[in-house]
């Protein structure tokens, strides 16, 4: 099998911190000997990439830069010393690569902790363009069997979310609450939070309650119309839900979760609010021997077992397919909490 490769390709790029997104031509990169190419047929827009874009991650990223890091395709070139892939192959992209494999947090599967990882989309050229390299022991494997499309928001949305909840320690049959439960990520959080036995308590605006229901919420709470949200909730759940997770990007959602969480529940913070310092009451967090922990990512592992769920139908990831050149609109819908879906870039448009 052979693939014509092109010199150059279209690339979503930004030269300032929130300065113009423009698709320019860029060179085709080629692979090192331990990496393959990999032609980008669909990339998902995280709300990270928003951040990074608007310069809320400096301190992480570069610039300038070419976003995304939720990129899924087919391998059209191989390394000579790579094992394992064969062009044609469906190969996925995913935010934290190039870690050691040998400190002590690779070797305890916390990949994501690795002091040598490189972050695409961040640190370096990301999925917002139609070819990109990648180590082949870093790309995840997709089965022929998985819709491609579907397949992108998981390698970042749906491995965060999989990884929070597992991290949340909710059992089957006990209650979790989901903040911005009507977003990308919860969406998607919904869905495996059923899939994994859980009873889900979703909290976003009013006007998403009938698609988180849909979803599978068994309660909705609306976090903008409801007079004491920690009363609400902790009656609601009769004495407060056994977890909590939180994906709205705001402070006061993470402040309040501490407060109405059951007695030994786990708060999981995953939301990256601009202003992300909280503040709360150290005498009922340690009386109620409250847990509260940041989930980020995955692993490897956590990837492959987040993907088969969508590979079996179990999680539908709810997509909008839009252009390369409708990036902007999305960070704009995501802005103005608009978002109810996973959007993501189909480079056959």
């Amino acid at each position: 099998m052979t693939v014509e490769i092109p010199t150059t390709q279209r690339a979503l790029v930004f030269d300032t911190w929130n300065g113009p997104l423009e698709v320019r031509q860029v060179p085709v990169p080629s692979p090192a000997d331990d990496e393959i190419l990999v032609k980008i047929e669909y990339s998902g827009i995280c709300h990270s990439d928003l951040h990074v874009w608007l310069g809320d991650l400096k301190g992480m990223s570069v610039c300038p830069l070419v976003g995304g890091h939720e990129g899924a395709g087919s391998v059209v070139q191989i390394g000579k010393n790579v094992t394992g892939w064969e062009l044609g192959d469906k190969a996925g992209v995913k935010l934290m690569n190039f870690n050691c494999l040998n400190c002590e947090f690779c070797k305890k599967g916390h990949e994501p902790l690795c002091h040598h990882i490189q972050n695409y989309g961040f640190d370096r050229s990301g999925t917002f363009q139609e070819y990109l390299t990648i180590r082949g022991v870093d790309a995840a494997k997709i089965s022929k069997n998985t819709d491609l499309a579907a397949a992108a928001p998981i390698l970042c949305a749906g491995v965060t979310v999989y990884k929070a909840l597992k991290e949340s320690n909710v059992k089957p049959g006990q209650i979790i609450v989901l903040t911005g439960a009507g977003g990308g990520l919860g969406s998607l959080a919904i869905q495996y939070a059923n899939a994994m036995g859980m009873r889900v308590v979703a909290m976003d605006h009013g006007s998403k309650e009938a698609h988180c229901k849909n979803l599978g919420a068994e309660w909705f709470v609306d976090a903008f119309d409801t007079p004491d949200i920690v009363s609400h909730i902790t009656k609601l759940t009769e004495g407060g839900p056994h977890g909590v997770i939180n994906f709205a990007v705001a402070r006061k959602p993470m402040e309040q979760a501490v407060e109405y969480v059951r007695k030994r529940g786990t708060v999981v913070f995953v939301g990256l609010p601009k202003d992300s310092k909280v503040t709360f009451d150290t005498t009922p967090f340690i009386f109620n021997a409250i847990t509260i922990k940041g989930s980020i990512v995955g692993s490897r592992l956590d990837v492959d077992e987040a993907m088969e769920f969508v590979t079996r139908g179990i999680v539908k990831v709810p997509l909008e397919l839009v252009r390369l050149e409708d990036v902007p609109a999305v960070y704009q819908k995501m802005i103005d909490g608009k978002i109810t879906s996973r959007a993501v870039v189909d480079f056959s448009l």
